[in-house]
Parts: structure tokens; sequence; C-alpha cells
């Protein structure tokens, strides 16, 4: 672990990205989750787990306190662009609000460094394809705009109160660490978990819009392994902790339609067929991260980059779901 980083409070750190995060900080963390999507057998045993809603900002703040907490890797939220278009209201109240309470608990106390997982869905549908940290915002769906609102809010907040931030934005994020038996437990419009479920269980895979404007139909995306992310959040703190505040792209650089993914999980069950159906709402065309400050500024070299990986480290990982 790069940098000696003391008292470290994760929000959501029960959920699929938190316990990879954590078991790459190799160390006793606070971990701060209400179990709404996140599981108790993602918890890791290091660490001290509270179950509380971030929303309590009392409860919040006497965990910063009590813990000497110096730095907050902020995780928890609602995650579904499909849920966040049928029932804005919730992005808006557990992303926004959520974060709010977070940035309330943390004036005055001790709180030196804010990391805050953002997404792509920041950028929305530009018609682009490839964007970098200085493109215009465009959220097509309340999901990514609970999340922009939430960037902008932290950066006003972490000024005023003189407290570094990192902003990451992900991509799509994907994979398993099995070895340690920590994956995606919760999740119900993730197109590789719902592919590895169908390969499994014998169930037809759907496909969500043939009509967009790429090379075959379907909806380009860029995946990234969740195991070089973690160790992104490690550089990302690492820098912002000597008195530097950054908003990146966590991304590899290159995209997948949704038809090749399909196809890379079809090897390990050709009798699955596909169905067509049409699109969802807030699904953007194409959507790849230009991730050269990633690897320029900091020297970044993704380990676990490999489609073929990621898609047996999900396939491997929802067969111990399902022997369980």
């Amino acid at each position: 672990m790069r940098g000696n980083f003391n008292n470290i409070l994760v929000t959501g750190g029960a959920g699929y990205i938190g316990s990879h995060l954590i078991e790459r900080l190799k160390k006793k963390v606070i971990i701060v989750d209400n179990l709404s999507t996140g599981s108790e057998e993602l918890i890791n045993k290091k660490s001290l787990f509270i179950n509380e809603d971030i929303s309590n900002t009392d409860k919040i703040v006497n965990i910063i306190l009590k813990f000497k907490i110096e730095t907050i890797i902020h995780l928890a939220a609602s995650l579904s662009v499909e849920e966040s278009v049928s029932n804005p209201q919730k992005y808006y109240e557990n992303n926004i609000n959520g974060t709010i309470s977070i940035l309330k608990a943390c004036k005055s106390s001790c709180v030196k460094n804010i990391i805050f997982s953002s997404t792509a869905a920041v950028y929305g549908d530009q018609k682009k394809g490839k964007y970098n940290e200085n493109d215009l915002t465009f959220p097509e769906n309340p999901y990514g705009l609970s999340k922009l609102i939430s960037e902008e809010l932290i950066k006003k907040f972490c000024k005023l109160n003189k407290i570094n931030y990192g902003i990451l934005r992900y991509f799509n994020v994907v994979g398993s660490n099995y070895k340690k038996n920590i994956g995606q437990i919760n999740s119900s419009d993730h197109l590789f978990k719902n592919c590895a479920k169908s390969i499994i269980k014998n169930k037809k895979i759907k496909i969500y819009g043939t009509d967009y404007t790429t090379e075959d139909g379907t909806a380009i995306r860029d995946y990234i392994h969740v195991n070089d992310l973690a160790d992104i959040h490690l550089i990302i703190l690492n820098y912002i902790s000597k008195k530097f505040s950054i908003t990146i792209n966590c991304g590899y650089g290159h995209g997948y339609s949704v038809k090749n993914i399909v196809n890379e999980f079809l090897k390990y069950n050709k009798k699955i067929k596909v169905i067509y159906q049409k699109r969802r709402s807030g699904d953007a065309s194409k959507v790849i991260a230009d991730s050269n400050i990633l690897k320029k500024k900091f020297k970044w070299k993704p380990k676990f980059n490999n489609i073929s990986k990621m898609v047996k480290d999900t396939i491997v990982w929802e067969k111990y779901l399902d022997s369980k």
C-alpha cells in the first residue's frame, strides 16, 4: 500500500467495489453501510463494521470524532441507471442528500481527504464516444445527475474547508476477486452479472437496443476490472494526501459492444439463446474513458485489462454464489 494513511472511513464498504478496495488497503478501516445493497458476506473481517445510514449526520459525526477519521472514501449510493429513471426521487435522496450528510459531518473535524465514487454517466451521450475529464457534462439520467451534483458539492465544500478531494469517475466495473471470496452480489441491470447467471442457469440473455450508432448497433462501454479500480483508489489517495485535489476517469481507454461481451460469455455455453429488446431509457450509445491523465501523470499500468479474464472472473464468482 502506498502512503501511511490514518483512520479511514469507507461508506458503502460492504458493497462490491468497497470490499475489493478494503482488501487492497491491507489495514483496519471503519465501514459504515446500511446493507441496503451491501452484504454482510463482503465485510472485511479485519475492519470495524457499523450498520448505519449515511443520512444520519449526527451518528456520522460521532464516528468521525470517536475514531479520529482523517480520510473518507465515500462509495455509498444507489447505482442503477434503469431504476433512477423510474424512481428519480430515490436517487436524489440517497445520493445527493447522503453526500450532503457526509460533508456536514466533516465540517470542523479532523477529516483531511475525501475520495468520491462518481460515474461516467455524468458525461451523458454527447456523440463523442471518448471523454476526458475536462469535457462538458450532460447527464441523461437521474443517476448521472445525482453524481454530478454530488461532485460539485464536494468541490465547493472541500475548497471552503481546506480538504483534499479525489473524484473518481468509474466507467463500467466488472470482474471479481473470487480467490478472496469477494465479488458482486446485488445488481439487477449489470450486463456481466446477468450474462454469467444466464450461462450457469441456461437462461436467455437479453440485449437491450440494436439501433445505437455503433458498428453492430449495440451500446459500447469501457469495462474496467474491479481489482484495477481498487488500485486506482490507492494511487489517488496517495496523491491527494500531499494536499492536491483531482477529478479523474477510471477506465482503460477502449470499449466493447454489448454483442462483443455476450459472445465472449457464449464461449462458456453456446446453447444459450439471445433475445433482443428495445433500448432502455437513459442509456448512451458509446462511452469510453480518455485515461491519459491516469496513464501519463500517474504512470498507471492496469494488471487485469483482459476481457477474457474479466468474463472468467465473473463466471467463477457467479458459480460460487450459485453453489451456496
